[in-house]
């Protein structure tokens, strides 16, 4: 996917957010915790990568990624789990040899766009806590 196919995808999709409500037994509560814990995770997680990266941790930032873009594909996050496959990709392409200068590159060139994306996702997951929920 190149930069402007990850800009292309929605921020959130809300159809995976109601899925996960209806498997959820369509649970206000526990789906309105989900998300909270997601927009309080988001910060750890992109330091994790941002940590990994930058020290040329190979299997840290593997792990770092995947939590990142695992969660983000739970919560509807498209275009912050696109960004997050970007770099799962990029750091896949990487020769163990190279991890030491290659990985913190790849943070460079990867991680304003995921840290700008987050951003602008956790401003719209708690807007739309607010309007489904009354309040956050």
């Amino acid at each position: 996917m190149t930069p402007e196919e990850g800009y292309a995808l929605p921020l959130l999709d809300k159809a995976v957010l109601e899925r996960l409500r209806s498997d959820l037994d369509d649970d206000e509560g526990v789906w309105q915790v989900f998300i909270q814990d997601f927009i309080a995770n988001l910060p750890h997680r992109i330091q994790k990568v941002r940590l990994t990266f930058t020290t040329g941790d190979t299997s840290g930032s593997l792990d770092a990624i995947l939590s990142l873009k695992t969660s983000s594909q739970m919560v509807g996050a498209e275009r912050l789990a696109g960004l997050a496959l970007d770099l799962e990709r990029a750091l896949r392409a990487v020769r163990d040899a190279s991890a030491g200068t290659a990985l913190p590159r790849l943070a460079a060139e990867h991680l304003r766009a995921i840290k700008q994306c987050a951003d602008q996702t956790t401003n719209l997951l708690r807007a739309l806590l607010q309007e489904r929920t009354g309040g956050y």
